[in-house]
């Protein structure tokens, strides 16, 4: 394969990006970049109903803090009305269609009969082989005629051959009384107008598919590699929903996970290579494919994902990772951090990423650099400053004030002090990590006093050694 694949991503604006939504959005997007191919947005946005403009915004925002970049503009599947009312004449007029009068009571009738009979309610219209000169000056549909006798196969790349007898496939409408296309044939336009070859898609999108298929062989059209992936299921192994916790995309945002995690795990959710877990977006793009995809439900497991986004902030690189910790504390609606404050975080990043599951840890981690003079300790580093801990403090001072702020330096000065006043550095590290960052669990000291420097450290511990106990 080639430049030659396109995919897509066609998403309802009715709500959030799912998560299950931004991992087909991640699967197409993969398939299409490791074959240098294109990757298509539309938005599926005919029920008008429950299409919202903010919808549509939130799928964007989604698939833009994923990294999901889509090649063209963003085709609204309204704007094209018309051209699907033009594929569907162009079946009536072929023979490939054709006119229906029945009423929606006539249609109900015959379906409350065959209910009452035990037989199937699929719809043949009675139309459907009606001349021309027996038409009604009525209101009509425009319906799909449907095949008779046989059985249509899907070839899918992850379920296999699938087959529908022709029996269960009704006469579908193509387009209503009002003009307006249905679903199914505006899906199928749109995809052959695209250009799409590769179609991939959540399993419950199977039983649409023959139905679709229907479209493409009246029209001539080759149907695309189809490709349906099993859903995502809650760690119960029911599918996923509300009350196995977050849903959306932006919600994992704001949950502090980083984008690269995110990619890295949802790739997981149903897809392997090998045994490798844990891997970069170039390593998924050049693994990544259709036969790796399982049949079986994935199960969503918050550790596994927490622990993947652990290993890629460790992994990450400062610079990004700065940016992507600002925009994390942007979309939290944080105030904007200065650019002298900034510049300290990122001189701390190398001891605050390692053991980091989230961007939430990793402020926590940090809260030694966000604080101002004078430090407040919380209530369980304040125990730590009793009046003999202030006191190890003041004495310890005079020996940070003229020391080589380096690490070795520091680790020797703090040790030869202790080993001079009958002590161990671990039972002076309390008072240090309360006095610099007003809490007891903290980066090592070291690490904190070579972030904040020889001025900043000094005034802290000066801070906290003078306070009344």
């Amino acid at each position: 394969m080639s430049a030659d694949v396109v995919t897509r991503f066609a998403p309802s604006p009715t709500g959030y990006l799912h998560i299950g939504g931004a991992r087909t959005a991640l699967f197409n997007w993969l398939y299409a970049r490791g074959r240098g191919g294109k990757f298509l947005l539309r938005i599926e946005d005919t029920d008008r109903a429950r299409s919202t403009p903010e919808d549509t915004a939130a799928i964007l925002q989604g698939m833009e803090w994923l990294g999901l970049d889509h090649d063209g503009e963003v085709i609204s599947q309204f704007d094209r009305a018309d051209r699907h009312a033009e594929v569907a004449n162009e079946m009536l007029a072929a023979g490939k269609a054709f006119k229906c009068f029945a009423t929606q009571d006539k249609i109900e009738a015959f379906r409350e009969a065959a209910r009452a009979e035990g037989k199937s309610t699929l719809y043949r219209s009675p139309w459907r082989d009606a001349d021309a000169s027996t038409h009604p000056d009525l209101p009509f549909v425009i319906r799909v005629r449907a095949p008779e006798g046989g059985v249509m196969v899907i070839k899918d790349e992850v379920q296999g051959d699938v087959k529908i007898g022709h029996d269960q496939l009704d006469d579908m409408i193509l387009l209503r009384s009002d003009g307006t296309p249905v679903y199914m044939l505006a899906v199928v336009v749109d995809d052959h107008d695209m250009g799409v070859t590769h179609i991939i898609r959540g399993d419950d999108h199977l039983s649409n598919a023959a139905r679709q298929m229907m479209v493409y062989e009246a029209m001539g059209w080759d149907v695309p590699v189809l490709a349906h992936i099993p859903l995502i299921h809650g760690p119960d192994g029911k599918k996923l929903s509300k009350r196995h916790g977050a849903l959306g995309a932006q919600e994992y945002q704001l949950m502090g996970y980083p984008a690269a995690g995110m990619r890295n795990y949802l790739a997981r959710l149903g897809w392997s290579h090998g045994d490798d877990e844990f891997f970069s977006d170039a390593q998924a793009k050049e693994w990544f494919d259709l036969t790796g995809i399982g049949k079986s439900p994935a199960r969503f497991d918050t550790k596994k994902l927490e622990h993947l986004c652990g290993q890629h902030i460790a992994s990450s690189k400062n610079a990004a990772l700065q940016q992507e910790l600002l925009d994390f504390l942007a979309a939290k609606g944080s105030d904007a951090m200065s650019k002298d404050r900034i510049a300290l975080l990122s001189s701390g990043l190398d001891c605050l990423k390692e053991r980091a599951k989230t961007f939430h840890e990793l402020i926590e981690k940090a809260e030694f650099i966000l604080s101002d003079r004078p430090i407040q300790p919380d209530e369980k580093a304040l125990k730590s400053l009793d009046s003999v801990s202030r006191g190890i403090l003041n004495a310890l001072t005079p020996h940070l004030q003229n020391v080589s702020w380096t690490r070795g330096a520091l680790e020797a000065v703090t040790a030869e002090f202790a080993e001079a006043n009958g002590t161990k550095f671990s039972k002076m590290a309390g008072p240090l990590r309360a006095a610099l960052a007003g809490r007891s669990a903290t980066p090592s000291v070291f690490d904190m006093l070579l972030v904040l420097g020889r001025e900043e450290s000094l005034g802290r511990i000066t801070d906290a050694a003078s306070e009344n106990g």
